[in-house]
């Protein structure tokens, strides 16, 4: 049966420590299979990308199969095919497809319109890649998440969708501080609760973080929103990551961000490039993630 990884919540909770625990060994015995062998898969982005893209052509590659990289401009959709049409035609042509593009919508027209696996490789709502990876890097270090308190700082964006759709799936406390007016979308709260997941919202950084093992932020305008930065540099600056706000946590808590980082923005330079910053392993851990995720996605 053909599988979609649109957001965490498509793959079975008993399926997240397996994908996570071979991750884990494909990591530590450099493992590379011929599982994709023969097989090509395209890489549809309509946003730029550093980690997501070679970390993606990296992975297929060590599983034995070949990338094909296309954005809008470089195809029909930038003479505004409509993408279901795209999709059809792809599904033609290549076995798989990792798409990074702004909409949700889009991406789900996509997956109903072609009969090939579909990778979420990000949208404005979810992250799920890079979630994932994040909880590979956390299980190298406290395998134990129902022991754990990771907290989220600053924009209830596509990375605080896709921890509250990790807080379904497995027994951590998630507490997120998020200015008025950006919180996570209600539906999806309300979802992961109704699965039992522990999430504690609220405005306040310094409560959020309190006794923390992982401290997340993001940074406070996503592609797209540019324009809107200068308006929230005020609101956001209560939600700066910085030494005074890290020192609430948990005594060994660690610091976590998704990259790019906007050093002085949502995280002091003394914070991301501190002990307590494990982000280049988040960024190493993508690949070894997205190697798992493709072994389960194709079964």
């Amino acid at each position: 049966m053909r599988k979609t990884f649109l957001t965490i919540t498509d793959v079975p909770s008993e399926d997240i420590p397996a994908i996570i625990k071979r991750a884990k060994l494909m990591k530590d015995q450099d493992i590379r299979s011929d599982i994709l062998q023969g097989s090509s898969w395209i890489l549809l982005f309509e946003k730029a990308s550093t980690r997501t893209r070679i970390s993606f052509e990296v992975a297929v590659f060590h599983l034995g199969g070949r990338t094909i990289f296309m954005t809008p401009s470089e195809s029909q959709l930038g003479r505004q095919e409509p993408l279901q049409d795209t999709a059809r035609v792809l599904d033609r042509y290549v076995q798989g497809l990792i798409v990074r593009t702004f909409s949700q919508k889009n991406l789900q027209e996509m997956a109903v319109a072609s009969g090939i696996p579909l990778i979420n490789a990000l949208t404005d709502d979810y992250h799920p890649c890079q979630v994932m990876s994040d909880l590979l890097t956390i299980f190298e270090r406290t395998p134990r998440f129902e022991e754990l308190r990771i907290a989220w700082v600053g924009d209830g964006n596509n990375m605080a969708h896709s921890w509250i759709n990790a807080a379904r799936c497995l027994p951590f406390t998630l507490t997120m501080a998020t200015p008025e007016g950006f919180e996570p979308r209600p539906e999806v709260v309300e979802a992961a609760r109704q699965d039992g997941a522990k999430i504690h919202l609220g405005r306040d950084p310094e409560e959020a973080v309190r006794g923390a093992d992982y401290v997340n932020t993001d940074v406070w305008a996503s592609m797209g929103q540019e324009t809107e930065e200068a308006g929230r540099m005020d609101l956001f600056e209560p939600y700066r990551v910085d030494g005074r706000l890290m020192g609430l946590a948990a005594p060994e808590a660690r610091f976590m961000h998704c990259l790019p980082a906007h050093r002085g923005q949502e995280v002091t330079e003394e914070v991301l490039e501190g002990p307590q910053s494990i982000v280049w392993d988040q960024a190493e851990n993508r690949l070894h993630m997205q190697k798992a995720i493709l072994e389960w996605i194709v079964g």
